[in-house]
């Protein structure tokens, strides 16, 4: 077994962390963090260098690269700056639906536009009544002669002030047994906002404060028929095989969140000085540092072997779970002991490592939780007990 990057991919590496490194500055994260505003600069500037939806077909203005090579760069951007990385990043995650299930022409009115720097999007699955369980909508369109007339509420949306557009799941066939099975996904446009579809920001969060957290209220919103992504009645199934894939991206992200944290408390580690020595000379110090770089390899390997064996084909919704568990819960276990490291000087935002841990939190919560992942899992593993 091969366990070294090929030089390709080693070169989008290093090209991702110089970019990331040089652009990402820290005094900007948390000045646009304090404004609660997205770094729609740096997302162009990313994009016009190819880092923005890799994986893309050139037709669609992509480089044509596979799932690991995205996870490369994500992890590079995510360990540069927590908050830039994940803004960045979550723009355009949601477009791996119209780049699997979109038609040419859905492709080259949104997917380009991604791709560009264009565009940012958003995913919009999550109701206030259904969290984690998506095998049933309330929000239902129904279809008429020309439109789908879209009625229902959308919580916690990513980018819901922001985005250009967004991929809503409804129940287009509410008679359908079961209900995951009457489902469909629309691509509704920015430009309908009005008295028929309303977007309003959530409040301030714990973390991911670069990022807009929304609720969508859709009533009667006339949407072409043409909105329609791939076919009628596969709007879970089309969910189920974007979350195969997203789940490993947002693993990435907890893999660059945490080496970044790492390397934040290891320099500072090196440098702090307690009873007239570096605390690194200190082995309760040096033990924290092990296991965190244990965790953090264990994860990236995890990572790269779900998205290794996403590009030969071998999709697996257990492997890209386990990826998504692991890594999202070493990077809230790193960002901790990151801080702890830093002592008191870690609490305070100056010293960036309180922002990583804070928008750590979020990675075992969103695109599915820490426990869904472990049910994916044991479905996989006790499939006769369910």
């Amino acid at each position: 077994m091969d366990f070294d990057l090929s030089k390709e991919q080693r070169d989008i590496q290093t090209a991702a962390r110089e970019f990331a490194t040089k652009e990402f500055d820290s005094e900007l994260a948390l000045e646009l963090e304090k404004k609660h505003e997205f770094p729609k600069e740096l997302y162009k500037k990313a994009a016009e260098l190819g880092f923005v939806a890799p994986y893309v077909t050139e037709e669609y203005g992509g480089a044509g690269l596979g799932v690991l090579e995205n996870a490369i760069i994500v992890e590079e951007f995510c360990r540069a700056d927590s908050s830039i990385g994940l803004a960045v990043d979550l723009a355009s995650l949601p477009c791996k639906f119209l780049y699997r299930f979109g038609n040419d022409e859905q492709n080259k009115k949104y997917l380009a536009k991604i791709t560009s720097g264009e565009y940012g999007a958003a995913i919009a699955l999550t109701e206030p009544e259904h969290g984690s369980d998506i095998t049933e909508m309330d929000t239902v369109a129904v279809k008429k002669k020309d439109n789908y007339l879209l009625t229902g509420t959308k919580t916690f949306i990513t980018n819901g002030t922001i985005a250009d557009f967004y991929t809503v799941l409804c129940q287009t066939n509410p008679n359908a047994e079961p209900k995951y099975k009457g489902m469909s996904i629309l691509i509704v446009d920015r430009s309908m906002i009005g008295k028929e579809f309303e977007v309003n920001e959530l409040g301030e969060k714990m973390g991911i404060r670069l990022t807009s957290s929304a609720e969508l209220v859709f009533n009667n919103l006339k949407v072409p028929l043409e909105n329609l992504l791939g076919q009628e009645g596969k709007g879970f199934y089309q969910s189920m095989g974007f979350f195969e894939e997203s789940k490993i991206e947002i693993a990435a992200q907890a893999v660059g969140i945490a080496q970044g944290a790492f390397d934040m408390a290891y320099k500072y580690a090196k440098e702090r000085k307690q009873f007239k020595k570096p605390i690194a000379s200190f082995q309760a110090i040096q033990h924290k540092f092990v296991d965190m770089l244990v965790k953090i390899e264990n994860a990236r390997n995890l990572v790269y072997k779900a998205a290794y064996k996403f590009d030969k084909g071998e999709k697996n919704h257990k492997t890209a779970a386990m990826a998504k568990l692991y890594a999202a819960n070493i990077a809230n276990e790193v960002t901790y002991e990151a801080v702890q490291v830093f002592g008191g000087y870690g609490y305070f935002q100056e010293y960036n490592v309180e922002r990583y841990y804070r928008d750590a939190r979020i990675l075992p919560i969103y695109e599915g939780t820490s426990e869904v992942q472990k049910n994916v899992i044991a479905a996989e593993l006790f499939p006769h007990k369910r």
